[in-house]
């Protein structure tokens, strides 16, 4: 489960087009049809004081909400036709007469005009969502369920369902010293919001493939967001000189000590090399963000972290990113979730439970640990709580190690038949050398200190 490639919603198909259907064909004719056999059959068995073919005008405006502009036309139409037969099936002195006649006539080019103005602005609104949706789409590119040697699901959410797109963000990159992991909230909503994330994103996807230490890839993204703000600053934007972003970087080791590079699908996918994961100690940067979870078929536990100030936000005080290390039993799921979630309230103003919440469902029933399952209970204790109504961009992102028995069966095939097409070549090995152990820290330096370069 993870972001699927831009897509036209539903939405915008409705709106652009007939938007009643019936097990594939076109329904949407049936309502003005229905309508305009009922006034014809009511005008027919009325007294002649009574005449109801003016009515008849309704049929094209209904036509318009619903048919194409052919459908509308063809309705507005009928309509005159019908009007004049039931006219001239009444004596003399019954008849509605010309007046209405016309108004029926102007009442159906309004409607074929008004069809044409609804379809043009469904397009129109159809290609903005469209845009909403490739945007998204770059911001939080779609990654696969197994990606890295990690078994990943993410839900996003966005407050503004128009927009589609807002200023949570989160990635997964594999990298030779092991797969890195963010997950953030940018300060503010909108468009810039939005092009901060992206900003982020872009330094991380670098640095996490390249730096060999997490301190050194989360001075990077310290740098890149004073550079954000610096630029911001010169096109005077308004109060982007203040935007920070809250994150949490996590690095997971190498999977094996057999040196294997986590971009090469076939050493992942062998369980010789990759048996069923062991306990691991992981690496993380909080940078102000909310607890992560680990979720296991034995509970919830919060992993304590010290956090230091958030992503642009180091030249208040002298910062330095020091890396945390903590154990990972081999059957916990890492639960990252953004302030969507923790700080959603009912009707009565309490905040969502989020750690008894799983608590009780993970000890009903152990399948929940599982990351698919773990964020579609996540986002649906959400919705339920707040009754769907949410006021803040909602992202939730777990992951844990995959390998051994617990990775697909169809990866592990393809991987074989690669080898042999390859003659039995062994996976790939880095030309670094990375190892199982944590490669050494880098030194890291204040985050103050970022040389004058970096904030061009």
């Amino acid at each position: 489960m993870s972001s699927r490639p831009a897509m036209r919603p539903v939405t915008s198909r409705m709106w652009g087009g007939e938007p009643l259907r019936l097990r594939g064909h076109r329904v949407a004719w049936f309502v003005p049809a229905a309508l305009f056999v009922l006034i014809v059959a009511l005008d027919w068995n009325t007294e002649g004081d009574f005449r109801m073919i003016t009515w008849i005008i309704v049929v094209p405006g209904i036509a318009a909400a619903l048919c194409g502009v052919w459908a509308t036309a063809g309705f507005a139409l009928l309509s005159c036709v019908a009007y004049l037969l039931m006219n001239l099936a009444w004596s003399e002195q019954y008849r509605t007469g010309w007046p209405n006649f016309i108004l029926v006539v102007g009442g159906g080019a309004v409607a074929v005009a008004s069809c044409a103005l609804r379809l043009r602005a469904g397009r129109y609104v159809g290609h903005l969502q469209d845009v909403a949706e490739t945007t998204r789409s770059t911001v939080l590119r779609p990654l696969p369920p197994h990606w890295a040697g990690m078994e990943q699901a993410a839900i996003y959410l966005p407050a503004d369902t128009t927009a589609r797109v807002g200023g949570d963000f989160y990635d997964i990159q594999p990298s030779r010293y092991g797969t890195r992991v963010i997950l953030g909230d940018v300060q503010g909503k909108g468009l810039q919001a939005v092009t901060a994330a992206s900003a982020i994103l872009g330094s991380f996807r670098e640095w996490g493939y390249h730096a060999p230490d997490l301190a050194v890839v989360a001075e990077r993204l310290e740098t890149r967001m004073r550079r954000h703000q610096a630029y911001s600053a010169v096109m005077g934007i308004a109060a982007e000189e203040d935007r920070f972003a809250t994150a949490a970087l996590l690095g997971f080791p190498p999977m094996s000590g057999h040196d294997a590079d986590p971009l090469d699908e076939a050493a992942q996918a062998d369980p010789a090399k990759f048996p069923r994961p062991t306990p691991y100690e992981m690496e993380m940067v909080d940078f102000g963000h909310e607890t992560p979870l680990a979720v296991s078929p034995r509970g919830v536990r919060e992993i304590e972290t010290v956090p230091v100030l958030p992503l642009g936000l180091s030249g208040l005080v002298t910062t330095v990113f020091a890396v945390q290390r903590f154990r990972v039993a081999a059957d916990e799921t890492l639960l990252l979730v953004t302030d969507g979630v923790t700080e959603a309230r009912d009707r009565t103003g309490e905040f969502f439970p989020l750690v008894e919440r799983l608590g009780t469902r993970v000890a009903a029933d152990a399948r929940c640990a599982e990351p698919a399952r773990l964020v579609a209970l996540v986002r649906d204790e959400v919705l339920r709580y707040t009754g769907g109504r949410l006021t803040d961009d909602t992202t939730i992102l777990a992951v844990r190690r995959a390998g051994g028995p617990d990775w697909p069966s169809e990866l592990l095939e393809r991987a074989r038949a690669r080898s042999g097409a390859t003659g039995g070549a062994s996976a790939g090995v880095s030309a670094g050398g990375a190892s199982g152990a944590a490669p050494p820290p880098a030194p890291t330096r204040p985050a103050g200190d970022i040389p004058e370069q970096d904030i061009t």
